[in-house]
């Protein structure tokens, strides 16, 4: 029997499944009202539940959508279609090393890995609650199915990784920075240390100026560093997605940042 990975859904079917509840659990209380106040009571309660019954109902329709194009086995796979494309802009030297920051159910790395069968892969990540149903055994077991050997997965902080100045020939990531408060500008140098000269660098996120404030002075200070070829490519114009999808979905500013230390 051949398994296939399971690289779960960046949606988590219980918020899908939580926002139906209470759907489902403010119409019931809408009409149970209806049937049991009287009076301005009645009136007041039912307007309030019925509206809360809407956003829900919404909110409910949205994340359904979220995890059906998000779903590595359905039609659209657009989480598929971000990691494979983030993934083929590394090429590792024989013997290299490549670090995947935030590696959730380990897709990045392990595709990085398929490309790159010689090299090594390492992939950190802080498995919190947000994403319980992520682990690293979660990504040791998908590593395995899809026969990538020379990879690895640890515990990690984004904000503070341990590990040397120039350590890897190539960093990645994808949807990562965003979700960490703080300065994520700083948080993108503390990934870049890790970087060798002459490495490359993939990293796909939620580029806004709300999350990142001045990315085109981000980039000119990479290039006061001495990195070359640094870029902010727009994967809402039909790389990975469309300016539609990402603006429903909430991906406007959707990048990917790459370049060569």
């Amino acid at each position: 029997m051949n398994m296939k990975p399971d690289y779960k859904n960046w949606m988590p079917k219980g918020m899908v499944t939580g926002f139906l509840a209470a759907f489902l659990g403010c119409t019931l209380a809408a009409i149970v009202c209806t049937l049991c106040l009287t009076g301005t009571l009645k009136t007041g309660v039912t307007i309030v539940l019925t509206l809360a019954a809407v956003i829900f109902l919404a909110l409910t329709i949205w994340s359904t959508l979220m995890y059906r194009a998000f779903d590595y086995n359905g039609k659209r796979q657009m989480s598929r279609q971000i990691i494979e494309g983030t993934a083929a802009w590394i090429n590792l030297p024989n013997g290299g090393k490549c670090l995947d920051v935030g590696c959730g159910s380990g897709a990045l790395g392990i595709a990085v890995g398929k490309r790159n069968p010689r090299a090594e892969i390492i992939g950190i990540d802080r498995w919190g609650r947000e994403y319980a149903s992520f682990s690293k055994q979660l990504c040791e077991e998908n590593a395995r199915i899809e026969g990538v050997r020379k990879i690895s997965f640890q515990k990690g902080d984004a904000t503070h990784l341990d590990f040397p100045d120039e350590t890897f020939d190539a960093v990645v990531s994808n949807y990562v920075y965003h979700n960490i408060p703080g300065d994520r500008q700083q948080y993108l140098l503390e990934t870049l240390r890790t970087l060798k000269k002459g490495g490359t660098f993939a990293l796909h996120d939620i580029f806004s100026k709300s999350k990142y404030g001045d990315m085109r002075a981000f980039l000119n200070r990479l290039e006061k560093m001495g990195y070359r070829h640094v870029k902010l490519i727009d994967t809402t114009e039909g790389m990975f997605m469309n300016r539609t999808e990402a603006a429903w979905m909430g991906l406007n500013g959707s990048a990917l940042l790459t370049g060569t230390k």
